[in-house]
């Protein structure tokens, strides 16, 4: 296991020490569950560059979603209490959103994970090049 001088949560103990393989692999496996889907770390990504951005400029930066796509994503990224959304009583409906304090602590995490996809042999495939 990898030091920290954190506590870590997800052990019975709070001691590194303490944490088995199958407590990580756990803890790992809750944490992406989070953030899988093929547009949940795009929109993070969008939210990181913008801070606020309301729906229809979301959906303008993402063009190969779908309205109900976008919805349902930032419906489980707020229900993850990774995005905040809010809503202003007006006509036309204006709602904007913006990662919780929570979810721009994941900037450096994903920065990091970022640099080490960089340094993969061979170098980076695109998600758009995949067939």
């Amino acid at each position: 296991m990898a030091r920290t001088d954190k506590i870590v949560r997800y052990s019975p103990s709070g001691k590194l020490e303490d944490v088995t393989p199958s407590m990580a692999a756990s803890g790992i496996e809750a944490a992406f569950r989070m953030l899988e889907g093929r547009w949940k770390m795009v929109i993070v990504f969008h939210l990181f560059d913008k801070e606020v951005l309301r729906f229809s400029e979301l959906e303008r930066a993402i063009p190969g979603i779908s309205q109900k796509m976008l919805i349902q994503q930032l419906r489980d990224l707020e229900r993850d209490s990774i995005v905040q959304r809010v809503v202003y009583p007006q006509v036309p409906p204006k709602v904007e959103y913006r990662l919780t304090a929570w979810g721009q602590e994941m900037c450096p995490v994903l920065d990091s994970f970022l640099d080490w996809a960089a340094q993969k042999p061979g170098g980076l495939v695109s998600a758009d090049k995949r067939e």
